[in-house]
């Protein structure tokens, strides 16, 4: 009696699972948002002060006049874009390199960046604007 011995070859497939993402956190996100918030809370306080006082509007014309060509002709509005840039960039820089691995609350922030852009629509609208400013 002779005994055989079978060997079955079977064709196995794996699934290849893609490797695992680092979750950074919620905390660029935040400040971005929270950064473009400032940006904008700046333009419309500029704009207030510009307004309010003709010594800050010079200051704040003359910060136009430093680097863009034709500020002359267009006046304070080159300084409070300007102003309202480097704060908007400036605030982003500090808050991702302080919030970047940070996992916050993002639909609190998103609150936080409702409220803060209706203050500033609010500071801009005209009637509110021009309370304010004394006109």
């Amino acid at each position: 009696m002779t005994t055989e011995l079978r060997v079955q070859e079977r064709e196995v497939e794996v699934a290849r699972t893609p490797p695992a993402t680092r979750h950074r956190g919620s905390g660029p996100a935040v400040a971005a948002i929270v950064s473009a918030m400032l940006g904008m809370l700046t333009l419309a306080l500029v704009n207030l002060g510009t307004q309010a006082s003709k010594a800050f509007n010079t200051w704040v014309h003359g910060i136009g006049k430093l680097w863009m060509p034709g500020a002359e002709g267009i006046g304070p509005y080159s300084g409070k874009e300007t102003l309202s840039a480097l704060v908007w960039i400036g605030s982003w820089i500090v808050l991702h390199v302080a919030l970047r691995n940070r996992d916050l609350n993002l639909s609190r922030w998103l609150i936080v960046f409702l409220i803060g852009v209706g203050i500033a629509t609010t500071l801009l609208w005209p009637p509110v604007f021009e309370y304010l400013a004394g006109h």
